[in-house]
């Protein structure tokens, strides 16, 4: 009893320190860092209209009228699920998944005014393997800019221009390509002599 009670100290007092530094300090003082070295990205890289918060410049959110440039497709719960974050998981030869796709292309090529067989970009028509990407390929939103231009009644140069200015390089220059940030396109659309800002999804 005696080993027992000696070896079960220096094993409790073990669990508690570690309980106290990885269970307490540990998350306190990263929470603390990040607070002061990155509090807007700590804080979910929100974006603010006037004091509301619309959104993340992290998620992807929904956009019905076509005066907006559309998302990419989400997979995620209802879409942009952040609490249901997934791709769709269908395989490339699934029957779903290849019927979805032949819908939206068909849905995509209306939308914009495209013919029957127009070339439509991949991101526009799949999901991506988290459901909230925030952006989209620039392919794509050159294609939406003539739609969103003519809803808008606003120049197709002036909506090109919007394009280039929510369009961010690749990451450390070489990795992926160039993606246009959707919710900042849309509220870059509805400034403040445009018009109300988009709903968040």
């Amino acid at each position: 009893m005696r080993l027992f009670i000696r070896q079960l100290r220096p094993a409790l007092l073990v669990a508690i320190v570690a309980s106290v530094v990885f269970g307490l300090a540990y998350p306190l003082v990263v929470t603390a860092i990040g607070q002061v070295a990155f509090s807007d990205k700590a804080d979910g890289s929100l974006i603010e209209v006037d004091g509301v918060v619309v959104g993340s410049e992290l998620l992807g959110q929904a956009f019905a009228s076509p005066a907006y440039f559309q998302s990419r497709p989400s997979a995620a719960g209802a879409g942009y699920d952040g609490s249901a974050s997934s791709g769709s998981n269908l395989g490339p030869t699934n029957p779903d998944l290849l019927t979805s796709i032949e819908e939206r292309v068909a849905a995509y090529r209306q939308a914009n005014g495209l013919s029957n067989d127009a070339m439509v970009p991949v991101d526009a028509v799949t999901a991506s393997g988290s459901g909230l990407d925030p952006a989209i390929s620039v392919a794509n939103a050159r294609l939406q800019a003539p739609r969103v231009a003519t809803e808008r009644d606003m120049d197709l140069d002036d909506v090109l221009a919007l394009i280039d200015d929510t369009t961010t390089g690749r990451t450390l220059f070489v990795l992926g390509e160039p993606a246009v940030q959707v919710v900042a396109l849309n509220l870059a659309l509805d400034g403040p002599a445009r018009g109300p800002h988009p709903p968040t999804s």
